[in-house]
């Protein structure tokens, strides 16, 4: 399939997980891509990937905090001045930590919201006049499984997530009439960075037990970032056109 083929895309989180196999599947179904992340070293990896594909010459690379304001402004700038303008836009830059909520301090909280909300509203804000001139812009946002069921020792994180889901319905709403759409992606049971071993950071002291109905009730495990990363590729394509301001769930039925 080539329905990215002359599509201009912009994913954050692109050095890893789910944002790293957005890359490689977009760039695969023959788009441009500007890969952005905080790591270098992802990147690269990133990057070393879509040569071995034979597709670097569809491939930028772009260090960006997406916390930070200024970088964002110069990174989404720079971005759309490669590409020649902006048609996608894939939001999958996050960090996950977990703490007890009695013992969240407000540094650990601000963080969480800074990168996960923040950051996302960032981009969304300054990718936003480009992508209005785009040919079928897409916004996809990443929430989670966490901003509507139970994870515990995640109110932050959930939070976040809860944040950019409702965010992503009013945009959908403010800029329907021009073409735009704006979905999210709710992932859930991904192995991941994010997820191996005691994943997200959980408190020593944490209790497991409350862990043991999150999981898939498909398959035998977790499932590979390549599986949400074909679900944006369809919602940010034509097959998606009639798809926007709401989220879909991918977590092999974890939360039927």
């Amino acid at each position: 399939m080539n329905r990215y083929e002359g599509r201009r895309v912009l994913i954050t989180g692109a050095g890893s997980g789910i944002g790293r196999a957005t890359v490689h599947r977009i760039l695969a179904e023959g788009g441009r891509v500007v890969a952005a992340d905080v790591s270098a070293e992802g990147l690269k990896a990133t990057a070393e990937r879509a040569a071995a594909d034979g597709v670097a010459d569809r491939l930028t690379t772009a260090v960006l905090d997406i916390s930070d304001e200024a970088a964002v402004i110069a990174g989404v700038a720079s971005a759309v001045g490669t590409l020649g303008g902006l048609d996608v836009l894939v939001n999958a830059a996050g960090i996950l930590r977990s703490e007890h909520t009695h013992k969240t301090t407000l540094d650990f909280w601000n963080t969480l919201l800074a990168t996960n909300l923040t950051g996302t509203f960032l981009m969304i804000r300054e990718a936003l006049p480009a992508l209005l001139e785009g040919e079928k812009p897409v916004i996809v946002n990443f929430s989670s499984t966490s901003a509507s069921f139970a994870h515990p020792y995640m109110a932050a994180y959930a939070a976040s997530k809860g944040g950019i889901q409702s965010m992503t319905h009013a945009i959908a709403g403010e800029y329907g009439k021009q073409g735009l759409r704006a979905v999210c992606v709710a992932p859930g049971s991904i192995a991941s960075g994010m997820t191996t071993g005691r994943g997200p950071g959980l408190p020593e002291d944490a209790d497991m037990s409350l862990f043991t109905k999150l999981m898939p009730a498909i398959g035998e495990g977790f499932a590979g970032p390549e599986t949400v990363a074909g679900v944006i590729a369809m919602l940010a394509s034509d097959d998606g056109a009639f798809v926007t301001g709401t989220e879909l769930r991918i977590d092999g039925g974890t939360h039927m």
